[in-house]
């Protein structure tokens, strides 16, 4: 176990984090921030800001293949090559199928990103606070468990996030989707401002709004202090951005956490399970298999946070058996792995826009329109419980024509006719977390490193089909009534899993029995061990998750280190 001379002392800190994404980056941060030492374990590798961005200011030319993933990778990797982003500029970024396979009872499409940053180096930067409508919607509603915490619990580390993330926005004083601290937006076209006047003449109940991101518009001083610039509007930030100019932990909490001189980064070290000290009843440690080595070793802290990302997260824990844990740690009530879920984004629709046409589009932006959830919010309006959220993006697309011989192909292939405005929305609906839709570890197979597959026991209901087709003939409705044309709707019948928004499986909740975790994370039955990312989550909403998972950070770390100090952890 280890090299018996470096001894214990070495290997022990006031806290580990396991992860280094979007909320392992945070933990980090704050925990440093406070004073404690701090370990932070990486399954993968180093990511240096700036340094390890090897494509990040190649042109399009300079590709091997165009941007393109050649087909014999394609073909090896059929789960990551579904992803909208696992491309030639980024494909360093993604954990390639063939490299770490997992077991699918259903169809489950597993995106991950192993290294420091995590998926934080690939999300796509939308940052949607939630309101007290998603945090009282199990209780309203009657599914999944009454969440332990409220708005107003959250709404102060929201803002506390916000400030260092830097999101733009606007101020659109909805009730259904909560204000936050806003950097200038950017524009929308004119064709998205004129869809957002035409619902808000024709629907009292249904907005159009800028999509908030996380995105440096106009970068204020502690940005500045990041080492951070404005967002240049490349939407080459799969890449990584040279400018800072969004929210990823490569370049701000993770270096912010080593500027204190308190964090020791531990990339390559995948871990295996947390050590439970059966004598004071508490976690102790984290058992650790050296990636490169296959060297097995334990580290020890007061506190632990895991921040492996949802579903390893719920690995780790279910890995984590002792005596008293036979069923993974802090599992007494049984539902550890259960009632996982995570965003339905199988309905899509297009069409066409015959106006503005001496208008057009140039230059890139990250972000487009956004329509917040409009179903069963105030009362229960369908037949289907809770509802879904909308992107709405335009744009005129040039297609030459390829006609013609000679002179004539020539001249053809250099008009550049911008067609029609073109638009198109795509949904993100909230899924019922159920008992049935579990994650558990596969009793033969392990991994090179010795530990467990995990297994995906996870589909969609009748309740997520209801809500497609809802999707489909409310947003039909709306395209229509402005004027569009052309209309086409899509269920695109993909697996879950392709929306990268996992969440549950180690619940937060009221009563012990039927959660993991209260109201600070904490868990219920270890109680020095806290759990922050996807996995916490009791509930999805129709917000994209990740600001929530950054502020929740925020907030238990705050309180892990006050109880710390008190001498009751």
């Amino acid at each position: 176990m280890g090299n018996l001379n470096d001894g214990v002392k070495s290997r022990t800190y006031d806290a580990i984090v396991i992860g280094s994404g979007m909320s392992g980056g945070w933990a980090a941060k704050e925990l440093c921030e406070k004073g404690l030492k701090t370990l932070v374990l990486e399954r993968g590798r180093d990511v240096v800001h700036l340094k390890d961005y090897p494509t990040t200011n190649m042109q399009p030319w300079e590709f091997e293949h165009r941007g393109q993933i050649p087909e014999a990778i394609q073909e090896a990797n059929p789960v990551v090559s579904r992803c909208y982003a696992f491309r030639e500029d980024a494909m360093q970024f993604f954990v390639k199928d063939t490299e770490h396979p997992y077991v699918q009872d259903k169809p489950f499409d597993w995106i991950r990103g192993y290294q420091v940053g995590g998926k934080s180096l690939l999300w796509a930067r939308q940052t949607q606070r939630w309101s007290d409508f998603d945090y009282e919607g199990p209780a309203r509603d009657g599914f999944s468990v009454d969440w332990p915490i409220r708005y107003k619990d959250i709404s102060p580390w929201y803002s506390y996030v916000e400030k260092f993330a830097g999101i733009s926005g606007n101020k659109d004083g909805l009730d259904v989707l909560p204000d936050g601290e806003f950097l200038p937006a950017l524009e929308l076209s004119c064709v998205e401002n004129y869809f957002k006047d035409f619902i808000a003449k024709n629907y009292k109940d249904r907005h159009v709004i800028y999509a908030r991101c996380a995105h440096l518009t106009e970068p204020k001083q502690i940005h500045l202090d990041q080492g951070r610039g404005q967002c240049q509007n490349r939407n080459l930030c799969q890449r990584g951005c040279p400018f800072g100019g969004y929210f990823a932990a490569n370049s701000t909490t993770i270096p912010w956490a080593l500027k204190t001189g308190n964090m020791t980064l531990r990339p390559f070290s995948v871990v295996h399970s947390i050590i439970y000290d059966e004598k004071k009843g508490k976690a102790s440690g984290v058992r650790v298999v050296d990636a490169n080595s296959k060297e097995v070793i334990d580290y020890y802290a007061r506190i632990i946070f895991v921040n492996a990302a949802a579903i390893n997260t719920n690995l780790i824990l279910l890995n984590s058996k002792s005596n008293r844990f036979p069923n993974g740690l802090g599992n007494d009530s049984g539902i550890l792995g259960k009632y996982f879920a995570f965003h339905n984004y199988r309905g899509h629709i297009s069409a066409e826009y015959e106006g503005f046409m001496d208008s057009t589009t140039a230059g890139g932006r990250p972000t487009s329109a956004y329509i917040p959830r409009f179903r069963n919010v105030h009362k229960q309006e369908t037949d289907f419980l809770r509802g879904y959220a909308a992107g709405f993006y335009s744009g005129r697309f040039s297609f030459p024509k390829a006609e013609g011989f000679g002179t004539t192909l020539k001249d053809n292939l250099a008009k550049k006719d911008p067609g029609p405005w073109r638009v198109g929305s795509h949904m993100m609906g909230e899924t019922i977390p159920k008992e049935t839709n579990f994650l558990s570890l596969d009793s033969n197979k392990k991994d090179e490193w010795g530990v467990p597959l995990i297994k995906f026991s996870v589909d969609y209901d009748e309740n997520d089909n209801k809500m497609v087709k809802d999707f489909s003939d409310q947003l039909t409705e709306m395209y229509t009534k402005a004027g569009f044309t052309n209309i086409k709707t899509n269920d695109s019948n993909q697996a879950p899993g392709l929306d990268i928004h996992e969440m549950g499986g180690a619940r937060m909740g009221k009563d012990p029995k039927t959660s993991m975790l209260n109201k600070w994370n904490q868990m219920h039955a270890c109680e020095n061990v806290f759990v922050t990312d996807g996995a916490c989550m009791t509930s999805t909403s129709t917000q994209n998750p990740s600001l929530t998972y950054m502020a929740l950070t925020a907030r238990a770390c705050d309180y892990a280190v006050n109880q710390m100090k008190k001498n009751e952890l």
